[in-house]
């Protein structure tokens, strides 16, 4: 696939109502494996319990929270503590800042082991995030299906293949007018971790 230079932005995946621009190859081969493997191996990974149908469920992957200490994240009924940056996650804050034009606090990691873990549809739009939250969603390992669908018209829908080394980023009325998936597949798939940066206030 071809090169895309960070210098030049991509057209617009969605239709109205948002933004949301993807670079398939933001990192190199060879950088995506580095860090892959190093946030496979270095990041303190938990299985949270979260809350469905009043019923009390762990999540379908695994889950970190890093950036600033003293501002905890809460979604979906979980609060998060926040562990510092180290220096991988600092690499790869200060690379995608220069496309966000976003001093990011925080990134919430998580890691798919296989097709069956996944993240149902939702929209990242927790008040701590602020009005318009840009959020800049990172990749690494095995390539997955991504779908957008409009908030209000369902059957407006966007999919996507992230892949190795992608880096989606989704920035003005987008959470609140299309929520977000990564759906189970049946497909014997690797092990994939996705970043997500963001503002928390």
């Amino acid at each position: 696939m071809t090169q895309i230079s960070i210098h030049k932005t991509p057209e617009n995946l969605l239709p109205y109502e948002g933004e949301a621009y993807y670079f398939p190859d933001f990192f190199d081969p060879e950088k995506s494996q580095y860090f892959f493997q190093n946030l496979k191996e270095n990041i303190h990974w938990k299985q949270e319990p979260i809350k469905i149908f009043g019923k009390e469920v762990l999540q379908p992957r695994l889950t970190a929270l890093y950036g600033n200490p003293e501002i905890p994240y809460s979604y979906s009924g979980i609060r998060m503590q926040a562990q510092p940056f180290n220096e991988a996650l600092n690499n790869i804050k200060n690379r995608i800042e220069q496309v966000a034009k976003v001093d990011f606090t925080h990134v919430l990691l998580n890691y798919y082991r296989h097709g069956q873990d996944s993240m149902g549809w939702h929209r990242d739009n927790e008040k701590e995030l602020g009005p318009n939250p840009v959020i800049g969603s990172i990749s690494f390992g095995a390539k997955r299906k991504f779908h957008f669908r409009h908030y209000r018209d369902k059957r407006t829908k966007v999919t996507l293949d992230l892949q190795h080394g992608s880096f989606l980023l989704m920035a003005g009325a987008t959470q609140h007018h299309w929520e977000h998936q990564v759906p189970k597949t049946r497909q014997k798939l690797g092990e994939r971790i996705n970043l997500t940066f963001r503002v928390i206030r």
